[in-house]
């Protein structure tokens, strides 16, 4: 079974293998998760950014953590939500299951998650934290996950769903 912590915190302040960044398709740094991301790790993160060339939706590309204390910035770019009519929850599962996959590939032990698409992209709580729960679930294998929650609502909401996996 996969280790699951939830917290709230700041992601910009944990000491893990990696962090993922909810970030736009430029991956060039914006509001939310994303501006403090890029702020915390400092200029080389936007730098190293410019060369990835962009990142699409559902899909996930790693940078070092720069000033950051966690080694590496795993960017992935959630859907924008359309009341379900765009294949938004095969897009947010792909943006946790392909980031499993870039902090395999970087052999790390430890990922915290935002979560991803709940902010400025509108993507309802509650089934946005059912997805992130399962995805997590089935993909992560080894990997310690920890859910870095903003606030007490989205802190409530993975305490709440997190038993009925």
């Amino acid at each position: 079974m996969t280790n699951i912590s939830i917290i709230q915190d700041d992601i910009t302040t944990l000491k893990v293998d990696a962090i993922v960044n909810a970030a736009n398709s430029s991956l060039r740094g914006g509001g939310g998760v994303d501006g403090a991301i890029h702020r915390a790790a400092g200029s080389e993160l936007d730098l190293a950014c410019q060369k990835l060339g962009g990142c699409p939706t559902g899909q996930a590309k790693t940078t070092p953590g720069f000033n950051l204390p966690a080694k590496y910035v795993i960017h992935t770019v959630g859907p924008i939500w359309h009341a379900g009519h765009q294949h938004e929850a095969e897009l947010l599962a792909a943006c946790y299951q392909n980031s499993l996959r870039e902090a395999q590939q970087h052999h790390c032990q430890s990922i915290a998650f935002p979560a991803i698409s709940t902010g400025i992209y509108g993507y309802p709580l509650t089934p946005a934290t059912k997805i992130a729960l399962q995805t997590v679930q089935k993909f992560a294998g080894d990997i310690h996950v920890i859910f870095v929650c903003f606030d007490e609502k989205t802190f409530t909401v993975y305490q709440q769903l997190l038993p009925e996996l």
